[in-house]
């Protein structure tokens, strides 16, 4: 059923190819490198983490990259995702702006994750593989993905970063419904883990400190084991251009073109999914268009950290991407955002903001806190804490609108919901969270301490 307010499409309308913006870009992205030689990697050096399928469109220039029908048939189980327009948040804010949410957070796992890891698990049962090791911020990868392995029969090793680990119990039993285990990261499991812990027996982890861990892990297990990344690479944010292929034919639907699309950011793949469609638009006919990633301030990468060679992971196991990076040494602060907790952005996102293709902005919890319960109290959809950076700059957004009494048609990605993340709005009504102001020290430490030269193209 279709109103002024909700925008559905039948499940036959669920895209059949992925989009692939790398035949699109003008400038292509540069090589990754093996860690160790330096050389420019191959799906051999590859194979040992990731089956061929995977490194086959981590490299592929088509453009469209047909979704295999095992895959859509578990995608129906929530997909389509719906398609509002948040008439409240607009008369509550009193704005011209027209804004749409893509709403992520109907699927098993509550957030955009299993976009990918569907297709992820679905490529490792097809050759053979039975067990992956992964990594989870605030869990919802790790979520989504023992929701995936579970559908296809393989086993699953998580490593949670601790500070997420102890805020957020409720995601880890869930994946523990699963029959996924987690494990609190670092850990003792690892050297990797075992060398964070002798430096820094209290580290709260970070992401790629739990990258280290589980590529680790797969790394040692003479082929046992494979592992699986929730973001970043090329190919996890392909997956999520589900996304924005459906919400370009619900604004068909709504007689509606945004002006700006908008979703946070950690890795890239829920800004990669919901704005990519729209690149290509942007790319191939000269649509008229602002993509704006949205980061914690806390942990500015994209605003303030610089174009270098770095490594994925902590400890220097993964190849090294040329991306936006505050180096990887850097842990950032404990916000409850666990997902946007990476030194680091993708490659293809990267290259993008390099060639102003895309916009980046940098926002602090309080703000996102405080626009993530405006959302609740006018749409009635608690968001997850990630998912209220990205609302936090559509108010911007909107305001601003007002401001220049201009119209506008904002869209951004609602990733996820909130409901497994009650502690942090507690912390946030009790008072005990703060903004992080970084010191120029703390903020330079880890590209002080990289070998690679800056960027220049």
């Amino acid at each position: 059923m279709i109103s002024h307010r909700k925008f559905i499409l039948d499940e036959k309308e669920i895209p059949e190819k992925w989009y692939n913006i790398q035949a699109d870009m003008p400038n292509k992205p540069l090589p990754s490198l093996h860690p160790v030689t330096k050389q420019p990697i191959g799906p051999d050096d590859l194979a040992p983490l990731f089956p061929m399928e995977l490194i086959k469109q981590e490299i592929a220039q088509e453009r469209w990259i047909e979704i295999p029908e095992e895959v859509r048939e578990v995608y129906k189980l929530w997909r389509p995702t719906p398609l509002f327009r948040a008439t409240n948040l607009e008369k509550e804010l009193d704005t011209p702006a027209k804004i749409y949410y893509k709403y992520e957070g109907v699927s098993p796992a509550g957030s955009h994750k299993p976009n990918t890891a569907v297709a992820q698990a679905y490529y490792n049962m097809k050759e053979g593989v039975r067990k992956l090791t992964t990594e989870t911020g605030a869990g919802q990868w790790g979520s989504a993905l023992a929701f995936a392995c579970e559908r296809f029969g393989i086993d699953l090793e998580v490593y949670m970063v601790r500070v997420s680990y102890e805020q957020k119990p409720y995601r880890k039993l869930l994946m523990n419904t699963w029959g996924a285990e987690v494990y609190s990261s670092p850990t003792d499991k690892t050297e990797s883990g075992k060398a964070i812990l002798a430096k820094s027996p209290n580290s709260p982890g970070s992401l790629g400190i739990a990258i280290s861990e589980a590529v680790e892990r797969a790394a040692t297990s003479n082929g046992e084991k494979k592992y699986s990344l929730g973001s970043v690479l090329n190919h996890v944010l392909m997956h999520q251009t589900v996304i924005g292929l459906e919400a370009i034919k619900q604004m068909e639907k709504a007689g509606d073109y945004p002006d700006i699309v908008i979703a946070p950011l950690g890795g890239g793949s829920n800004f990669a999914g919901i704005s990519f469609p729209f690149l290509n638009q942007k790319l191939t006919n000269g649509k008229d268009i602002r993509c704006i990633a949205v980061e914690p301030a806390s942990c500015p990468k994209l605003t303030k950290g610089e174009f270098r060679y770095d490594f994925g992971d902590t400890v220097g196991l993964t190849p090294l991407l040329p991306m936006y990076t505050l180096g990887h040494t850097f842990v950032p602060e404990s916000i409850h955002a666990g997902g946007l907790r990476y030194h680091g952005a993708s490659v293809l996102v990267s290259q993008l903001l390099k060639d102003k293709l895309v916009e980046a902005s940098a926002i602090h919890q309080l703000e996102c806190f405080a626009a993530g319960v405006k959302f609740a109290n006018t749409e009635g959809i608690l968001p997850a804490p990630e998912a209220t950076h990205g609302i936090a700059q559509v108010i911007r957004e909107a305001n601003k609108a007002k401001e220049e009494d201009k119209e506008k048609t904002i869209l951004f990605n609602l990733c996820g919901h909130g409901y497994l993340d009650m502690s942090a709005y507690q912390d946030y009504f009790d008072g005990k969270l703060e903004d992080h102001e970084l010191t120029h020290e703390e903020l330079y430490a880890g590209l002080n301490e990289l070998q690679t030269p800056r960027i220049e193209r």
